[in-house]
């Protein structure tokens, strides 16, 4: 009974202090997600700040603003998520101190009264009386023994009392830093949240102003969406003619079987299936195709980030950078081509196996077709809006002739 009540305490032990580390991970976690929004929002600011405004340029201001206003809220949230992780931190260290109070109480009632017997037989002719009363040898040492014995215990609860002591005033203290930690988190909370009301005002003044010429702008989202078709079209004939011919070079299309396969992946070489292996196994841990941005438009079909009325066909991300900020390869390919796009701006083609990633936007190129790149190796300069201000790099993620989601292969996308 006594083993299984000792090994159920000491399982209660574990138990507790495994918690403990969890919630200090998990609120690590928490506080690391936090300084990054705080750097994110710091790197969009100044971004964003940069960008020309001028009446033409409405939905872009209006676009900024929203980017603007995630990021804050993200922080928001992520304020929230910690301050709550330390507000159980401090619950928990709260419930330690009362439990540390209640057991130094007991080890000081229990030494008192040690002391104060140990206090009525003090007396030096006390303890030799008590010796030189034994029946015999055996008898005094044995009295002997006790006497050693007991000095000891109080040495050892007197240690303990002062072990317990220090024990508080560290909890106490924690305590302390974990309440003036969360001070600080709300009053960041609440500079945030006045900050993003004067914001959502700016929001409404330029929404106003983007009512009033919706059609103007739903011409303007049009135009931009037919450049985009007409760019991805060439894109998905450059990539159909590479692989029809990897496939009349490898000599797959000697058969009405291979014929069929020309037209949609590529006749890899084992160099080539190699390099498509250790790509896919790169799944979600690709490089950024830019040192530093963010992404202001995601991948697929949506409602307009401003004007809701109208719907946009993203056929990949695209990510807002600093003026002058190169595109990288995301990884080790071969150049399968260098277009020219509309306004004399330049997209590039990176093949790595049936895989095919496309920097688009560039104002001049590093590359040409048939080199081979390796990862974060500069490709070209993207181009810079002198109208808006903006560096923008269009970056696309095909598999043989099919366009994906770009998100799920880099890292923290």
């Amino acid at each position: 009974m006594q083993f299984k009540l000792k090994y159920l305490l000491l399982l209660l032990v574990v138990s507790i202090s495994i918690n403990s580390t969890a919630q200090k991970s998990k609120r690590q976690v928490l506080e690391a997600r936090r300084v990054q929004l705080q750097k994110d929002q710091i790197y969009i600011n100044a971004l964003l700040s940069n960008t020309i405004r001028t009446e033409k340029n409405v939905l872009n201001q209006l676009n900024d603003l929203k980017a603007k206003i995630n990021t804050r809220q993200e922080l928001i949230k992520a304020i929230e998520n910690e301050s709550k992780e330390l507000s159980n931190e401090i619950y928990t260290n709260q419930l330690e101190i009362n439990k540390n109070k209640r057991d130094l109480e007991a080890l000081k009632k229990g030494y008192g009264e040690m002391i104060y017997n140990s206090y009525k037989s003090k007396s030096q002719n006390s303890r030799i009386m008590f010796l030189l009363s034994s029946e015999n040898f055996f008898q005094g040492y044995k009295r002997f023994q006790y006497m050693k014995q007991y000095t000891a215990f109080r040495k050892k609860q007197g240690d303990e009392i002062h072990k317990k002591t220090t024990e508080l005033q560290a909890l106490t203290d924690s305590l302390q830093v974990k309440k003036d930690q969360k001070k600080a988190l709300l009053d960041i909370q609440k500079k945030e949240h006045s900050v993003i009301e004067k914001e959502k005002k700016e929001q409404e003044i330029l929404l106003a102003k983007v009512k009033q010429k919706e059609n103007t702008y739903k011409k303007q989202i049009k135009q931009f969406q037919k450049e985009e078709s007409r760019v991805a079209s060439q894109i998905d004939k450059l990539i159909r003619a590479a692989i029809a011919a990897s496939n009349k070079k490898s000599g797959s299309t000697t058969t009405a079987k291979a014929t069929s396969k020309s037209a949609t992946s590529f006749a890899l070489t084992p160099a080539a299936k190699e390099l498509n292996s250790k790509f896919e196994l790169n799944k979600g841990k690709l490089d950024w195709p830019v040192e530093k941005g963010y992404v202001s438009t995601f991948y697929g079909k949506q409602p307009h980030p401003i004007v809701k009325t109208t719907t946009i066909q993203s056929n990949g991300v695209r990510i807002t950078t600093e003026k002058g900020s190169k595109a990288r390869a995301v990884f080790d390919g071969t150049v399968l081509a260098v277009q020219v796009t509309s306004g004399n701006k330049k997209a590039v083609l990176i093949q790595h196996g049936n895989y095919i990633t496309v920097y688009k936007n560039l104002e001049n190129t590093f590359v040409k077709s048939g080199d081979n790149v390796k990862t974060k190796q500069e490709i070209g300069t993207i181009f810079t809006d002198k109208i808006t201000g903006k560096t923008i790099l269009g970056f696309e993620f095909w598999n043989n002739t099919h366009k994906e989601n770009p998100r799920p292969w880099i890292y923290k996308m």
